[in-house]
This record gives structure tokens, C-alpha cells and sequence, in this order.
């Protein structure tokens, strides 16, 4: 009897074994993506709050997101297609062509679906508020970033430059605006200690009636476009929008009628950091310009927020991301934090000096900077929740100009804790909110001439940067 129990045991156990090895043995199951692909998809976990280890085993321990293998379908070269999940399927966020002619193409989300790109993810998934306005000025000594190689590359421009702007969902990919009209669309070739980018695409976006070029440039969120402001002179467009998707350059560019500024350069453009995709103008006619999407691909409907609230031209936009509230600077020296819930300006403050943009830091949401023209007091801290209060004022001393120009500018760090800055000087100045200093943690000598904008690298430990020399910077930070 007692044989018989024991062998009836050991049935059940190896029946039980036998089905684990065959679940543990599954195959994956597979996509195809836009360009025919096969891509395998792995099984993860359908928790709907994202970690930053990844997804979770069985037993509850964080562990790796498994890596996503995606054979060649031709022997030449092919670029790895990132994926990501939403629900239980598998999209290809990135389709990228590397032939000029063709331009380079980026995969399109659809309008009114569930499934959101991996820049939209980023944004409303996995940022979290870190309060860092209680560490500012808390140090007596800065944390320097080590900058050890450079790497300089022709711009591909034949005018000084103006605009630097990385994908916010493709992070190999990056777009230059210079006074040629042209933006030029790049890719990045992180290798070792000398990183380099490769010029893919050049589209000729200057306006159409005055051949302006662009004054600032905006990626849409889902990173399949790029979006230009020009001039309300003349009669001009005024906006524009590059399609990366499409392959002619003829159709490429498509100018809005609608044209809500009145007068003079429209100074700013900026997407906000909200679920629902639009973004803000502000011009040289006291004017912020709320822009939502019409039903139709590139067609937008132009709404004046307000155009009283500014005395003079409105130099910078941007939005905060705890609540729906749009804060815009001016060379009237004011600053206004318009709710966009209430139809009324809840946040105001004036200043000494004339306001050349705003930029909200990407971790504490409460804090913002606002750069000034006053020489070594450029850059301000402020908290959206004290009224008519600068936490902490920075800059630094320029040697070829006094004046400070509009054309300067800053980007904050990916953590939250460094802002750069151009300079007139050849000079990428580094800024350590935590430093109870106003003068820079330090300044890399980057080009030969004035350095318009350094911006930090989503997740590669790079600075890329623009200058005057019409060279392009990459930096390594070791």
C-alpha cells in the first residue's frame, strides 16, 4: 500500500514538473512591424505602475526587462527598432531610414488611441516630483562634471545657427535651425570615447512669402514632426510643420493659415508637458497663442490666451506639470503663471530686469528659471507656489560682450541638479543648484566662438552644443 501511495506521488510530481518546463519553454510570440520586421515580443508583467528596474518576476522581485532581439531581414546594416508595450501588444516606436532622398522616417501614433509613444510615456508615466528646491544652495563646494573629449562637426549650415533640439522619444536623434532656413536632422553615433552624429536629412524650411527662417523649433511629442515659428510682418506664415514621416521634401513642410499673432517675430515655441497634446506661442505682440489639434493630420486651431497681461514682447513659454498652467516672460520684465482651469493669471511677479525665457526644471515641478539680462545675475530660481520670491540668482561675467542676447540658452540636466548655458564667450557655462554660489561650477572652453545652447543628453552622457563657429559640439562626460 504504502508503494503504491509512493509511486502515486511521484506520478503527480513529475506530471506537475513536466507542465512547468513546458511554460517555462514557451515561444515568444511575435509582431511585425511598419516595415516588415518580425519583432519577438516577451511576456511582461501587466502592472500599470512602471519601475525603474523593470517588470517583476513571479515571486516578486525586481528583474531586468528582457532585450528585445530583432533579426535582419537583409544583410545590410539595420538599426535595433525599440519597443514598447502597451496593454498586451507590442509597437515599434522608431522606423528609421538612413537614405537622404527619402528622408527619415519616424513612426506616427495614431490621434485617439489608447496606445501612446514612448515619449508620451516618459512624460506622464515615469516622471515623478523629486523635491529639490529644499537642496538648492545647500553646498559650499559645487560637484563638477567631468568633461574630458570632444568631438566638433561641420553644422551642414551656410548661416549662423539658431536652434538645437533633441527627439523626445528617439534619443539617437537630434534637429539644427540656422538663419539659412534650413533644419538639419541628425543621428548620433555613440562610439567609446569619441561620440559623433551623422547628418541624415535637410529640409528647407524657410517661409514662404518672406523666406524667413525659422525663430525657434519645437519637436512634437509623439516625435514624428518638428514644428517652426516665423514672423507675423508682411503677411508671412507663421507657423509651420516638418513631417519626418513623409518621404518628398516637397510635402515635407506644410505652412498654417491661420496666422492669431498681429505683429513682429514670434520669439517662442513650446509643446506642453500634458496628456493632451498642444502647445504655446508667444510674440512679439504681448501675445501667448494656445494651439490644439484639429481633427486632420497638421491642422491646429490657434486660440489667444491672452494679449494684456504683457506690456511688450513676450520672450519665452513654457508649461508646469503639476497643473494646466502656462507661464510666460517678456521684455516687459514681468512674469505670468496663466491657469488654464481658471481663465486667470494666478501666479504674477516683476523683476528688475527685462525676461529672455523661461525653463521648468524636468524633476521638481514647482521649480522654475527665468533668464534675465542683467550681467553675472542672468539666471533666477523660482517656486510657483511663493509669490514675488527668487529662491537663488546665478550668471557669469562675459568678456567679448556686456549685452546679453535673447539668442542665449539654457537646458536643465535629466536629473534636475545642473543648468547649462551659452554664452557670447566660447564658453558652455555649468550651473549646480546645490552651490551657494553665483558664479558658475564651472566652464568648458567648447568652441571658437559664442556658444548659443548646450543641452543635455536624455541618456547617453553627452552635452551637445551650438556655436557661431557653425560647428556642432559633442561632449563626453566621463
Amino acid at each position: 500500500m504504502q508503494l503504491e501511495e509512493a509511486e502515486k506521488r511521484l506520478g503527480e510530481t513529475e506530471r506537475k514538473l513536466a507542465h512547468l518546463r513546458s511554460r517555462g519553454n514557451a515561444v515568444p510570440s511575435t509582431k511585425v512591424s511598419e516595415n516588415g520586421v518580425k519583432v519577438k515580443e516577451e511576456r511582461r508583467s501587466c502592472s500599470p505602475t512602471p519601475t525603474k528596474t523593470g517588470v517583476h518576476s513571479r515571486n516578486g522581485k525586481p528583474e531586468q526587462r528582457p532585450q528585445l532581439v530583432i533579426p535582419a531581414v537583409n544583410p545590410k546594416p539595420f538599426v535595433p527598432v525599440k519597443m514598447e508595450e502597451t496593454d498586451s501588444r507590442s509597437i515599434p516606436t522608431h522606423s528609421k531610414s538612413a537614405v537622404k532622398e527619402k528622408g527619415h522616417r519616424i513612426s506616427r501614433e495614431h490621434e485617439g488611441s489608447e496606445t501612446q509613444s514612448k515619449g508620451t510615456k516618459r512624460k506622464f508615466e515615469q516622471r515623478e516630483h523629486k523635491d529639490l528646491i529644499q537642496m538648492v544652495c545647500s553646498s559650499s563646494s559645487p560637484r563638477t562634471v567631468n568633461c574630458q573629449t570632444s568631438n566638433h562637426i561641420p553644422s551642414q549650415h551656410k548661416r549662423k545657427l539658431r536652434s538645437l533640439a533633441l527627439c523626445p522619444t528617439n534619443d539617437q536623434l537630434f534637429v539644427t535651425s540656422a538663419l539659412d532656413g534650413l533644419v538639419n536632422l541628425w543621428e548620433i553615433q555613440a562610439r567609446g570615447d569619441r561620440s559623433s552624429a551623422s547628418h541624415l536629412s535637410t529640409a528647407d524650411c524657410a517661409s514662404t512669402k518672406n523666406r524667413r527662417w525659422p525663430e525657434d523649433i519645437a519637436w512634437h511629442p509623439h516625435g514624428g514632426s518638428v514644428f517652426t515659428v516665423y514672423s507675423a510682418d508682411g503677411g508671412d506664415s507663421q507657423i509651420a510643420v516638418l513631417n519626418l514621416n513623409k518621404a518628398k521634401e516637397k510635402k515635407r513642410v506644410t505652412f498654417f493659415e491661420d496666422k492669431p499673432h498681429v505683429k513682429g517675430i514670434i520669439n517662442s515655441i513650446t509643446f506642453m508637458p500634458w496628456e493632451d497634446v498642444c502647445f504655446m506661442t508667444g510674440g512679439s505682440d504681448h501675445a501667448v497663442v494656445h494651439w490644439t489639434e484639429r481633427n486632420g493630420e497638421d491642422c491646429w486651431k490657434p486660440k489667444v490666451l491672452h494679449r494684456s497681461m504683457h506690456s511688450s514682447a513676450v520672450m519665452g513659454v513654457a508649461g508646469m506639470q503639476q497643473k494646466q498652467m502656462v507661464v510666460s516672460v517678456g521684455a516687459d520684465k514681468r512674469i505670468i503663471g496663466f491657469d488654464l482651469q481658471t481663465g486667470r493669471a494666478d501666479y504674477k511677479h516683476q523683476i528688475e530686469s527685462k525676461c529672455m525665457s523661461v525653463l521648468p526644471n524636468p524633476c521638481d515641478f514647482n521649480l522654475f528659471m527665468v533668464q534675465t539680462s542683467t550681467p553675472e545675475r542672468q539666471l533666477r530660481l523660482f517656486d510657483i507656489r511663493l509669490r514675488r520670491t527668487e529662491i537663488h540668482e546665478f550668471g557669469w561675467k562675459q568678456e567679448s560682450s556686456e549685452s546679453q542676447s535673447a539668442l542665449i540658452n539654457q537646458a536643465w540636466s535629466p536629473d534636475g541638479f545642473y543648468l547649462t548655458s551659452g554664452s557670447a564667450d566660447p564658453m558652455i557655462h555649468i550651473f549646480d543648484i546645490r552651490f551657494n554660489s553665483k558664479k558658475p561650477s564651472q566652464s568648458i572652453k567648447a568652441h571658437q566662438k559664442r556658444v548659443f545652447k548646450a543641452a543635455w543628453h536624455h541618456s547617453l552622457p553627452l552635452l551637445i552644443s551650438i556655436s557661431s563657429d557653425l560647428n556642432i559640439g559633442i561632449h563626453k562626460i566621463v
